[in-house]
């Protein structure tokens, strides 16, 4: 995982860096594979402001919060994309699971349905 931060009117520091890359591991658990993070944090009338852009291989994520503290700020941020990547995985779990149940085949309708007939099984 790649994270870039930038801060806009904010001071840098290393706790608050600590605190990004920190929220940032817990969605590696929805995601396989490369994935890229872009946090912009400012500040605007007094509120302050984060973006992420979450990009990977075939997907695109966006989420942004403002609350008046940016450790609030980062929480929010981190539960709205949980929110989106938890339903992108109950989808996929859910299409395998429909495209899992089209395997099966009944080759004689009449059979399936009609009376069991011991002579027939083969």
């Amino acid at each position: 995982m790649k994270v870039t931060i930038s801060f806009l009117h904010l001071e840098h520091t290393q706790a608050l860096d600590e605190r990004i890359h920190e929220k940032s591991a817990k969605l590696e658990k929805f995601i396989d594979g490369e994935i890229k993070l872009k946090w912009s944090c400012f500040v605007k009338d007094g509120q302050h402001y984060a973006e992420v852009d979450l990009n990977g291989p075939m997907f695109h994520y966006h989420a942004t919060g403002h609350t008046d503290s940016l450790y609030k700020t980062i929480d929010v941020v981190v539960d709205k994309l949980e929110k989106q990547l938890s339903k992108r995985k109950g989808k996929w779990k859910n299409n395998k699971q429909r495209k899992a149940g089209k395997d099966i085949e009944v080759y004689d309708p009449e059979m399936a349905w009609g009376e069991y007939d011991e002579d027939y099984v083969a």
